[in-house]
């Protein structure tokens, strides 16, 4: 059996739950009511400094140098429809607003953020956003017009968020009548990924890494197969070619375990791959397809209410400010326990992508930014090959490896020429860092999934453990240990299950 660790101080290094690429052969649309708020070109700032001042300036009235929780369910207006940007909670609220620019701006290629009352009810609205049942014509075998029902499709990776696996199952595919294939995509051939994509596939639903079976995903070639053109049909994320990134903000972003929420940002057509479906090469079309997909999610996160509380995005943003700190140590203390529990004589199985051992490895490195490659390169493995030399002889001591210092090489991003999305598939012209991982390991994420001998013996360690407290939920800064299968992924049948 497997219990999962979320370690004390561990980071997902794609900072996503889930990825969605919704698939380009026409997403419809009714419009929304919000209109596209202008933001400036990316800055070059760094992570963290972008994370602690984007939405975050001074208030005007006070001086407060954080900003204010607003409270206020309604808005005064000078005039009927006249007000100073807001007029309904529900609609907008300036906590909500500096925390959804915060994440458009941390996600690198990101041009607008969504916030959610929780990562469910993100999820949701991305799936409900692709429509129901539709009638379509389409030309017979003697000519004549034909009318058939057509549905939206959904290929999604198998080892998927227990949550995510019951809403794609028990509501979109029973209540919305959408259609639901879950694919071992990590396994899965090209041939297998195009033989899944259907001419009424819409949305095509990554996590990476998995949980809690912690699978890299080769985002970029899933990317370049989605936009593709299909017989009869009518990222960091964004940068490896992702359309939309869905986080659930309750876990790293916000960090400390008091908040739950979810986001979604969309990318900036401007620097994202064009597809080459409905609108072929055209950038203007394709800007124009994403600013109605994105209406369309602004309009359903304000008709179904599914909005977090300013006091919750006051605490998610506050959260945030921490994160690049908090990302490096997750990952370090991550490999340091993967590296011991590996050496164990009584764990059967380790699952951690930054480990030599684990199949996905060079994924999960080309899958890494730039940044987070160089500050590994940098700071972390000189560190760890100094630590070995002088280490104790312990079979399964942990490496003493010190925490980075805080001012470092990832907290550098490109200038903004450079902007432009990475080529989409990184086996014909990527980088070379991206395919020579370390050979010692590299941190990648806090999250690490072991087996023992048995059930019993994983609910001995759950209930013996002095640090881990068992309990769901991962990203937060106290360490927490569970069973996913009795826990957050019961609901997943066992024959369906991919752990």
């Amino acid at each position: 059996m497997s219990p999962a660790l979320d370690l004390s101080n561990g980071v997902s290094a794609s900072l996503s739950n889930g990825h969605s690429l919704p698939h380009t052969n026409g997403l419809h649309t009714n419009g929304g009511s919000h209109p596209l708020k202008s933001k400036p070109t990316p800055p070059t700032d760094g992570f963290s400094t972008l994370a602690i001042h984007t939405g975050s300036h001074p208030d005007p009235s006070t001086g407060a140098v954080i900003p204010p929780i607003s409270l206020s369910t309604t808005f005064a207006q000078s005039s009927p429809g006249v007000h100073l940007g807001f007029e309904y909670s529900r609609s907008d609220n300036p906590n909500r607003r500096a925390l959804e620019e915060l994440l458009a701006s941390i996600e690198v290629g990101g041009k607008e953020g969504l916030g959610f009352a929780s990562g469910s009810a993100a999820t949701g609205v991305v799936v409900q956003a692709l429509g129901g049942a539709r009638v379509v014509e389409r030309e017979g075998r003697d000519g004549e017009r034909v009318r058939d029902v057509e549905v939206p499709h959904v290929l999604s990776v198998n080892d998927v968020y227990g949550g995510t696996y019951r809403y794609l199952k028990r509501v979109a595919s029973e209540g919305q009548g959408l259609e639901v294939t879950l694919l071992d995509i990590e396994n899965a051939t090209e041939e297998d990924i195009r033989a899944a994509i259907r001419p009424n596939t819409k949305l095509i639903w990554l996590e990476s890494p998995t949980n809690p079976t912690l699978k890299t995903l080769p985002i970029p070639l899933i990317a370049r197969i989605a936009r593709e053109p299909l017989p009869g049909s009518t990222s960091v994320p964004i940068l490896l070619g992702a359309d939309l990134v869905l986080h659930s903000l309750t876990k790293y972003v916000n960090g400390h375990s008091d908040v739950v929420m979810g986001g979604v940002i969309a990318p900036d057509p401007s620097s994202h791959p064009a597809p080459q479906s409905l609108v072929g090469r055209n950038p203007e079309a394709r800007q124009e397809q994403a600013k109605k997909f994105y209406e369309k999610l602004r309009f359903l996160q304000n008709a179904t209410g599914a909005i977090p509380s300013p006091y919750d995005c006051w605490l998610a943003q506050r959260g945030a400010k921490t994160l690049g700190l908090r990302m490096k140590a997750h990952g370090v203390n991550g490999l340091k326990v993967a590296k011991v529990l590996e050496a164990h004589p009584l764990v059967q199985k380790v699952i951690y992508p930054g480990l030599p051992s684990n199949p996905g490895y060079k994924q999960a490195w080309a899958n890494l930014s730039s940044h987070a490659r160089r500050w590994i390169e940098e700071e972390v493995v000189p560190l760890s090959s100094k630590s070995t030399a002088s280490s104790a002889t312990s079979s399964y001591a942990p490496t003493p490896l010190s925490p980075p210092s805080p001012i470092s090489s990832m907290d550098s991003l490109p200038a903004s020429s450079t902007y432009s999305p990475s080529p989409l598939d990184p086996s014909s012209s990527s980088p070379a860092d991206r395919a020579n991982p370390p050979t010692g390991g590299f941190p990648f994420s806090g999250m690490v999934s072991f087996s023992l001998s048995s059930y019993d013996a994983a609910v001995a360690f759950l209930q013996k453990s002095r640090l881990f407290t068992l309990a769901e939920s991962l990203g937060g800064v106290e360490s927490l240990a569970e069973h996913p299968a009795s826990m957050t992924h019961g609901g997943i049948p066992r024959v369906s299950a991919p752990f």
